[in-house]
């Protein structure tokens, strides 16, 4: 057990650096390739991986954005950007996420988001059930008369497995599972002026390896096998597989991969009502 809490210590340590780094690149007229690119190689080069690629959800966007191959997007003055990423060492996983405005102050949606994560890592102890932790962190985000997106939650973590049990809603429950001792937890809040949930998408950028499945495709085959054995099963970016193949052969290897179940996708989602989304995440060991 205490390699195990070494290692998500060592996560942790990396995330925290990684978070002033990532925060030194959000300026306006940057291309979020070129962060995204620069966050994923400075976890690497202080000697962790890429729990996932590096999502960068802007103003609507609520989550799994990570850019595409070639993607022009540029931050602008005012964006509402939203930077999640996660660390890991040999497996053990340190989730980390928050906004920024790009060229101005915090606002409510990004402060409410924050002080619930925070009323919430206070609260969590051993034998805390999750409704107990929902209805923190909801009751939080109505003080800024604001609302929690209610389809999105918090998470466990487990070694190569990003989203473990128990699912935490931001949104009050009656979900009676207590929090161990010795789990990792990540907390997770979004906060929005809008209806507050969040619908898919048609745009994929992410995914995760499933199962084995005959595949009829060479390119197919080779991205099933990168995504098992150098991925860990941990979600990918579609750029991260481009040296396979690219254009037309390579949304067509991703399609087969997702209809034949070999993939799981994650499509982008965005705030059902366009409104605009803060998120705040912060991973903690139970003690």
């Amino acid at each position: 057990m205490n390699e195990v809490i070494k290692k998500y210590e060592m996560s942790k340590i990396i995330s925290d650096n990684i978070k002033n780094f990532a925060l030194s690149l959000l300026e306006k007229n940057t291309k979020i390739l070129e962060i995204a690119e620069k966050i994923e190689d400075k976890i690497k080069e202080m000697g962790g991986k890429p729990a996932f690629p590096v999502n960068i959800s802007i103003n609507e966007n609520a989550a799994h954005y990570t850019p595409d191959i070639d993607d022009s997007t540029t931050l602008k003055e005012g964006d509402l950007v939203k930077i999640d990423f996660g660390v890991h060492v040999d497996g053990y996983i340190c989730d980390r996420a928050f906004s920024v405005i790009i060229g101005n102050e915090k606002n409510d949606l990004i402060e409410a988001s924050e002080k619930a994560v925070e009323n919430a890592l206070k609260a969590i102890k051993p034998g805390i059930k999750v409704c107990e932790i929902s209805e923190i962190i909801e009751n939080t985000v109505n003080e800024f008369n604001l609302k929690p997106i209610y389809n999105l939650s918090g998470h466990g973590l487990e070694r190569f497995i990003p989203h473990a049990e128990p699912t935490i809603p931001n949104c009050k429950n009656n979900i009676q599972y207590e929090i161990k001792e010795g789990q990792a937890i990540a907390i997770e809040v979004f906060t929005t002026n809008g209806i507050g949930f969040v619908k898919e998408s048609s745009q994929e950028l992410i995914y995760k390896y499933e199962r084995e499945r005959p595949l009829r495709l060479w390119e197919a085959r080779k991205i099933l096998e990168k995504s098992k054995n150098e991925f860990m099963g941990l979600p990918f970016a579609k750029r991260w597989v481009k040296d396979i193949a690219g254009g037309i052969k390579l949304d067509l290897a991703l399609k087969q991969l997702v209809e034949a179940g070999s993939l799981r996708s994650y499509p982008v989602l965005k705030e059902e009502s366009g409104a605009l989304v803060a998120q705040t995440e912060e991973t903690i060991i139970v003690k």
